[in-house]
Parts: structure tokens; C-alpha cells; sequence
């Protein structure tokens, strides 16, 4: 029995960790975001997919859109690690319609929508906030700063928002801190 559920257990861990290459992963949108054709008010969204391949059991990736009123596409702020390895901001910012694109192959959920007249309020001054990110240039997987600080830090600037961070987004608490 034992030899069994190590089989068993060896089994889940490899389909697990066999995730499709990040190069071919579905990057298409989820469809959960105002579509900003039909939707002219601002827009101020946060969003959680489960982190790339084996992380994905324990962690999530995190990023915030914006979209000013009447704008036809949305601002997405976030931080990669990858990019600091480049020599780049772990900070990323694009434009683009769909804000809820799947995390390599890993669909978004909605963690906070805010939108109107607040939404409107809000994007300059979460814009002005976005420009000051004290670790925008760094990236530590654990305890941070990495992705899912960023949004808490932002939280964190705007208690208004009233965000709670998904329970595994590892990494938010160290948006406490003092730099």
C-alpha cells in the first residue's frame, strides 16, 4: 500500500510539474474584465492567477489594471522577477484591452473591482503611488519583495480599496514594511 501511494504521489508531482512550456502557454483573456469598448467608466482591478508550473500549488502572481474613463484600454502594472535578472525594473507597465490575460496557461480570478466615480478618483493618485514603489527594482521570491507585494503595498497606500490579498499570495506581507 505505501508503494502505491508513493506511485501515486511520484505520479501527481510529475503531471503537476509538467506544465506546458511558458512560451506556449495561453496568454488569452479570460474574459472577467469590463470590456473597455462597452464599458466607459474608469476601472480599477486586481487580479490573481496561480504562479507558473509546480509554484502554482502554493503561491499566486498578482498585477493591477487601470482604466482611466473613457479610455479604450487599460494600464496593467506588475512586478517579474525575470526582468531584474535582465538588468530591468521588476516594476512592468503595458497597455492593452484585456487586463485579465491567464498567467501562462493559469486563469485569473478578480480579487477587487472598483468602478465610476471612485475608480475615477482614485487611478491618479494610485498612478502617483505606482511611480513611488520603493522596491520597484527589486525581486525575492521569499519573503519579497516580489509580485504580491506590489498590489498589497498598494492596498496598503489606499485603505479605502478595502483589497484583501488572496490567502496565498506569498509575499503581500512584506508590503509592511518600512524601506
Amino acid at each position: 500500500m505505501i508503494k502505491f501511494v508513493y506511485v501515486c504521489f511520484i505520479s501527481l508531482l510529475l503531471v503537476g510539474c509538467s506544465n506546458q512550456d511558458w512560451r506556449t502557454a495561453s496568454r488569452e483573456p479570460a474574459g472577467i474584465a469590463p470590456n473597455p469598448d462597452t464599458n466607459k467608466q474608469a476601472v480599477i482591478e486586481f487580479y490573481a492567477a496561480d504562479a507558473f508550473s509546480w509554484r502554482g500549488w502554493f503561491a499566486v502572481h498578482t498585477w493591477v489594471a487601470v482604466k482611466q474613463e473613457n479610455a479604450e484600454q487599460y494600464t496593467v502594472y506588475e512586478v517579474v522577477g525575470w526582468r531584474v535578472k535582465r538588468g530591468l525594473p521588476a516594476l512592468r507597465e503595458y497597455t492593452t484591452p484585456y487586463p485579465d490575460r491567464y498567467w501562462y496557461g493559469a486563469k485569473p480570478e478578480k480579487v477587487l473591482s472598483v468602478q465610476g466615480d471612485k475608480a475615477k478618483a482614485l487611478i491618479p493618485q494610485i498612478q502617483q503611488a505606482i511611480a513611488n514603489y520603493p522596491w520597484a527594482d527589486e525581486y525575492t521570491l521569499v519573503p519579497g519583495p516580489n509580485s504580491n507585494t506590489f498590489p498589497a503595498w498598494i492596498g496598503k497606500q489606499f485603505p479605502e480599496l478595502n483589497l484583501t490579498m488572496p490567502g496565498n499570495a506569498i509575499g503581500s506581507g512584506y508590503a509592511t514594511r518600512d524601506k
